[in-house]
């Protein structure tokens, strides 16, 4: 997720008003026209206190179906989903622990693990309640089995222990080791990853080092994260995909649990980093973990709307974000428990709104476009998953798709970011565009934290999808520049993932529409010729997409 919000402080040159007139395109038949006035609406309205944090299977998951689905109407769009309506059904398991108790003890030493405090502490799992006492306590690095990589952490059997891991992958920390593509984080170093592996080798728990380096973001975004109940797409046997613990722990817990142990926190890291690297048991470590679990089925949906193409009608374009935010948890300092989710993602969510009016203003285009709003993205990527095995337009003749997550609302700057450079031959595409508009480019900015991990373009694209994830990225290009600058670190600092994360009616627009200029003219460019965008040699994803080669002609 791009993290991109504002403050008051910003002192505008320019109405809103002025902002919404974007260039020409001299070469299109029809040169869009994205209005900021309509895009800050609907952020505010989705952001509004009244739709809760919009959190899946909620009361306020109706209001957002119905919102969307006037809006995409009133646009001109027509239903998309299922059965002739308006969404898709997500089947997902939900899970909310309670009376959750923790302690790690290594001899006469011991710590409680406070849930939110010391610790984050839930399940996956389906059941009513998890137990477990006196686990021992397995080090094991990275906790990455990467045969293709001749890599493996598990190189002990961990088959009902608790084993303790680090964040990120091991190039993060030592980006000449070049084991993992160097800075850019790898799927290896995701948490989603750490949990699944942990299954896979039938591990009892898990316990996430965090560092908020290497993670990308602070304490506070894993507390409000795993502080509300967790959802999973509902699976054949889950016992075999998932842990009966997942734990995040802070940074100082581990180093002295570490130190009782016996050994230094930084050393093992260091260790970590090699091929040679050994699992350390933790010389008389263990945990206590008790938590209750209600488990229950619960249907989510996403929103689909479909404007149909009048030559190749099967063939269709997407254009994806998710609509939902973490609802309501805990109050913050100022009593504020609703995570409105403003800029992530009602500003995504309101960029496909004004894609659609674009689209439906213009000439009807020659293949089909789809939106999609995702929902279950901040619980796992679920909707996108969901739809990514359940597709209601064939992945083999989806011809390419563009990603909106959490958007620029902070002004215009210098370069266009291409999440996932170097995949496919949509980045050429784009990067002409942005070029004439008067931007570069900067492929994989931030690319350490994982972000082509981290949105709903990921399940399209390991199926073989080529999928655009853009933003906004480099220097900002209008004065004043420095509060522009502070709002973009306070976001990062005290609004992501956090009740702050509130719509402000002085935010810049000018940035935004640059990148929607850019998305709308790429896939207009698809939708009315007959090119195929193509994985690059070497992506880990163009395998996927070969097998349907017969079917796109």
């Amino acid at each position: 997720m791009r993290l991109m919000s504002s403050a008051a402080v910003l002192i505008f040159a320019a109405s809103l008003a002025a902002c919404a007139t974007p260039g020409e395109n001299a070469n299109a038949p029809f040169a869009p026209r994205f209005e900021a006035a309509r895009i800050s609406n609907d952020i505010k309205v989705l952001a509004d206190d009244s739709f809760e944090g919009r959190g899946i299977a909620t009361p306020a998951e109706t209001k957002v179906i119905d919102y969307l689905s006037r809006q995409y109407a009133a646009a001109g769009f027509a239903p998309g989903g299922e059965n002739g309506g308006w969404t898709q059904s997500v089947a997902l398991n939900r899970f909310t622990v309670s009376n959750v108790s923790g302690q790690i003890k290594v001899g006469g030493w011991s710590q409680s693990l406070t849930q939110g405090q010391q610790a984050t502490i839930t399940t996956r799992l389906p059941g009513n309640g998890v137990d477990l006492r006196g686990k021992p306590l397995v080090f094991v690095g990275y906790g990455i089995n990467a045969p293709e990589r001749q890599w493996n952490d598990f190189k002990t059997d961990v088959r009902g222990k608790v084993i303790v891991v680090l964040v990120n992958d091991a190039d993060f920390e030592d980006p000449s080791l070049n084991t993992f593509g160097g800075q850019a984080m790898t799927y290896y170093g995701r948490w989603t990853y750490k949990y699944e592996e942990a299954a896979r080798q039938g591990a009892a728990g898990v316990l996430i080092v965090h560092e908020t380096k290497p993670a990308s973001y602070g304490w506070t975004t894993v507390a409000n994260s795993w502080a509300v109940p967790q959802f999973d797409i509902v699976r054949q046997n889950p016992s075999a995909e998932r842990v009966p613990m997942e734990a995040w722990i802070q940074r100082d817990v581990a180093v002295d649990l570490f130190r009782h142990a016996g050994l230094d926190f930084e050393q093992e890291k260091i260790k970590a980093r090699s091929r040679d690297f050994q699992p350390v048991e933790l010389a008389g470590a263990t945990i206590d973990a008790k938590f209750d679990v209600k488990t229950d089925r619960i249907t989510t949906h996403n929103v689909v709307a479909k404007l149909e193409g009048t030559t190749y009608p099967d063939e269709t374009i997407l254009y994806t974000g998710h609509w939902d935010h973490i609802g309501m948890g805990e109050p913050d300092a100022n009593g504020d428990r609703i995570f409105n989710g403003a800029v992530d993602n009602a500003s995504g969510t309101a960029g496909l709104l004004e894609l659609a009016r674009q689209w439906a203003a213009g000439p009807p285009p020659e293949r089909t476009i789809v939106m999609i709003s995702f929902t279950g993205e901040e619980s796992g990527l679920l909707g996108s998953e969901y739809y990514a095995a359940n597709p209601l337009y064939p992945l083999e003749t989806t011809v390419a798709g563009f990603n909106l997550d959490a958007t620029n609302v902070l002004g215009r700057m210098s370069k266009l970011g291409v999440t996932g450079y170097g995949q496919s031959d949509l980045d050429e595409r784009v990067i002409a565009l942005a070029a004439a508009q008067g931007r570069g480019f900067q492929g994989d900015a931030n690319a350490g934290a994982g972000i082509y991990f981290r949105s709903d373009h990921f399940p399209l694209a390991k199926r073989g999808v080529p999928m655009g994830y853009l933003s906004s990225t480099g220097d900002y290009v209008d004065e004043p520049i420095a509060p522009r600058l502070a709002a973009a670190a306070e976001y990062r600092a005290n609004r992501y993932h956090q009740a702050a994360d509130a719509w402000e009616p002085n935010w810049d627009y000018r940035g935004m529409i640059q990148d929607l200029e850019v998305v709308f003219q790429a896939g207009e460019a698809l939708a009315n010729s007959r090119d195929w965008p193509q994985w690059k040699p070497g992506s880990e994803f163009g395998p996927a997409r070969t097998v349907s080669d017969a079917r796109r002609k």
